[in-house]
């Protein structure tokens, strides 16, 4: 259940930096750190270093603390991101090509 629970808070976590309207006012526009936050994978990476970081506070997930989970873990966060991005949009599951 770890990696559940993992998975759907970098997913959340995700969408919000790179959606959300909360952070229209302090999300980046222009440069690297701005196309950093257009991209549901790149920052899905960096979601993942960060739970990854702070697991020892929660109970909702618990990682040994070493260099090959914090790579893994951003990993798994980025391409999860990623594929849930593609899946589904705010009007539910999306369906391209009909």
């Amino acid at each position: 259940m770890d990696l559940v629970y993992f998975i759907l808070a970098s997913y959340g976590l995700t969408q919000i930096l790179v959606y959300g309207k909360v952070f229209n006012c302090f999300r980046p526009q222009k440069g690297w750190l701005g196309k950093l936050f257009e991209c549901p994978m790149c920052i899905g990476f960096w979601v993942g270093t960060f739970l990854f970081g702070i697991n020892g506070f929660t109970e909702l997930f618990t990682f040994e603390y070493n260099i090959a989970n914090l790579f893994i873990l951003g990993c798994l966060s980025s391409g999860t991101s990623y594929v849930l991005n593609m899946v589904f949009g705010d009007n539910g599951i999306k369906i391209s090509g009909v």
